[in-house]
């Protein structure tokens, strides 16, 4: 089983349905796949059970199905920054218990009904508070995971992708690809962007997803290319 850690330069930044996208594509090479959101804060109601709505459209992408529980561990009532809306429930949020809850839906996964490739989506960007003293990151480090960089497209996504390029590799993990999802549908001198961030990125870009009238996964699949993963074969 591969696994990669996805996060974005922010919160707006198309995380889920990149994520999503590359699952469907990992499918359509003929592999097992799996989405998990360890964290996430805001939802729906979902028959009678309250979720979240990034968590269940990584399951309808997941071909390897998990009680919602094990794929949405910790959700959040309030869409806010975690350790915000975890302090206004009275909870406290701990990197090594999402580890734990991660290590603990991947654990019984054997033979048939283990993935080929599993992405654990982050909530919010690199840095994004857990608690007064831990971010996210420390998440994607405690678990050691190649992380899969996902550049909102606006401006001044150049700073924020830099940065996040370079947070990643401070914290001794490696970037193994970076998307960018183009989240303003005005945005100007597109081209140049991606010739930019593609010269300071030093990781291989798995595409450019482009404003979606539909912006599904199927849709964004059709933009990506997994061969810089080794999953294509």
């Amino acid at each position: 089983m591969k696994s990669y850690f996805v996060t974005g330069t922010d919160t707006d930044a198309g995380k889920t349905l990149i994520a999503s996208a590359l699952l469907l594509k990992a499918q359509q090479h003929g592999l097992a796949t799996l989405g998990l959101k360890p964290v996430a804060a805001g939802g729906v109601m979902d028959g009678e059970q309250f979720c979240n709505e990034d968590a269940l459209l990584l399951t309808a992408q997941s071909s390897v199905k998990l009680p919602y529980e094990l794929v949405n561990p910790v959700l959040l009532r309030e869409p806010m920054a975690p350790h915000i809306a975890a302090q206004r429930e009275g909870k406290r949020l701990s990197a090594d218990k999402i580890v734990g809850f991660y290590r603990g839906a991947v654990m019984g996964l054997r033979g048939e009904t283990k993935p080929d490739l599993c992405l654990v989506e982050g909530a919010g960007g690199w840095r994004v508070p857990l608690n007064n003293s831990v971010t996210m990151a420390e998440v994607a480090k405690l678990l050691q995971l190649p992380v899969v960089l996902v550049v909102g497209l606006k401006l001044g996504c150049l700073n924020h992708a830099i940065l996040t390029a370079e947070a990643i590799a401070r914290d001794g993990l490696v970037l193994a690809g970076w998307v960018a999802s183009q989240t303003d549908p005005q945005m100007t001198v597109v081209d140049e962007n991606l010739t930019t961030l593609a010269r300071y990125i030093n990781a291989p870009c798995l595409g450019f997803v482009p404003p979606l009238a539909d912006p599904s996964p199927e849709a964004a699949a059709d933009f990506l290319n997994i061969d810089p993963l080794g999953l294509a074969g």
